[in-house]
């Protein structure tokens, strides 16, 4: 059985089948202390080569600055590298490959590279450069500054929407319909052919698209709060003219390609809760969200998940009426408890849930997460990983311990 069909069942609630083997993802300076400490070495990390798409490309031009570097071997301390429970190829960053080699992991999820969000991309140019920080304008035309010594994801400055005539602007030069078919990649042929005959995963969507993770991303947060009453008119606006390019981008897509879900970004909440009320989620999310799960059940796609930090408990039952049906990455950290979650909405298909805290502390804390895991685990609906990207305060000792384990636990389902 491939990954794609372990997949299908495990969100199938089929607890016959053993869960997937997945991390979210891991920082390059835990993977640097890795290496010192005991992680066998056999690849280099590889940026991407080439800008293609915002979907797959966001922040490249920024990691660029230290392509020389990262071919040298030396790792980023803040550059994130992805494992296979969060959807790849995304902005720019690496795949991590010996950690899955280690442990076995299985083939990740994959993302539909095609251009959601702005056509023509705007041209990145660089406005300021030393030797500790880029400041530039990257390809969804936002200012940013990339600080090259942390090499953390990079900050905006100036974001592209700030009043209604520079959305209007945009709408008019960069999100006309009649282009749609341009927004597929020039090898999209050849991608079709490979999917037909793939092992993997495969969703639309992802990062920055969402119903409130996109305008969050075009304006910043002060911004979309205020115009939530300031100026719906423009927010639905935004929201109505993305998602119908979605949702016609989606239809040629899946008129080739069999997809198996969709993925939508959000990081709606923060440590201590939601960032949006009931009200404002009902008013500006739920009706996209309906259109989405309305061209999902056409095309019999049956997950739809939401990527989401922080605690956002209060917002699974919202979720769930609007057509969601997967979450991640169950912040576990900060809150959320994937055993209530799954007491409480029986129906939830859940990732992650694993506190990267409980592993660091040690075997008793870390044996009391693996204990929820594991009776996650006979539930089914359910892949076990750590609920972020795994910091560095994580040994490769207390890892190697958790992962171990977690794989007998989940080796237990199948032979």
């Amino acid at each position: 059985m491939n990954a794609r069909e372990r997949f299908h069942e495990i969100m199938a609630f089929n607890t016959s089948v053993r869960t997937l083997k997945y991390e979210y993802a891991y920082w390059g300076e835990t993977l640097n202390r890795w290496y010192s400490e005991g992680l066998p070495r056999n690849h280099f990390i590889e940026l991407p080569k080439e800008i293609v798409t915002p979907t797959s490309s966001l922040y490249l031009y920024a990691f660029n600055t230290n392509r020389k570097k990262i071919g040298q071997g030396v790792i980023p301390n803040g550059l994130a590298l992805f494992g296979g429970g969060v959807y790849w190829p995304t902005q720019g960053l690496p795949k991590e490959r010996d950690a899955e080699a280690f442990f076995g992991m299985d083939e990740g999820i994959r993302l539909v590279d095609v251009n959601q969000l702005f056509y023509p991309m705007f041209e990145p140019k660089t406005l300021s450069e030393d030797e500790e920080e880029l400041i530039y304008t990257d390809i969804d035309g936002i200012k940013r500054v990339y600080r090259k010594i942390e090499s953390t994801m990079p900050t905006p400055l100036h974001w592209i929407v700030s009043d209604r005539a520079s959305w209007e602007q945009l709408k008019r030069e960069r999100l006309r319909k009649e282009d749609i078919e341009k927004r597929l990649p020039s090898n999209w042929l050849s991608i079709v052919r490979e999917y037909a005959s793939r092992g993997y995963p495969l969703t639309l969507g992802g990062y920055p698209h969402g119903f409130f993770g996109l305008p969050a991303h075009l304006m910043g947060y002060e911004k979309l709060f205020l115009c939530y009453y300031d100026d719906p008119a423009m927010i639905h606006d935004i929201l109505g003219t993305f998602t119908d390019i979605w949702l016609s981008l989606w239809e040629i897509i899946t008129s080739v390609v069999e997809v198996d879900m969709i993925q939508i970004f959000e990081d709606v909440s923060m440590n201590k809760g939601s960032m949006v009320s009931p009200a404002v989620f009902e008013e500006f999310m739920t009706p996209y969200y309906r259109r989405v799960a309305d061209f999902a059940k056409a095309k019999g796609i049956k997950h739809i998940f939401v990527d989401t930090d922080g605690n956002c408990e209060a917002l699974i039952p919202l979720f769930l009426d609007a057509g969601v049906n997967g979450l991640y990455p169950m912040e576990a950290s900060v809150g959320m408890d994937v055993r209530k979650a799954r007491k409480d909405f029986p129906t939830l298909k859940m990732m992650g849930g694993i506190s990267k805290y409980a592993i660091a502390k040690g075997e008793e804390d870390a044996q009391r997460a693996l204990a929820t895991a594991r009776e996650l685990l006979q539930y089914g609906g359910y892949i076990p990983f750590v609920d972020h990207s795994v910091p560095s305060f994580v040994s490769w000792e207390a890892f190697s311990a958790y992962r171990a384990e977690l794989n007998k636990a989940i080796d237990a389902y199948e032979a």
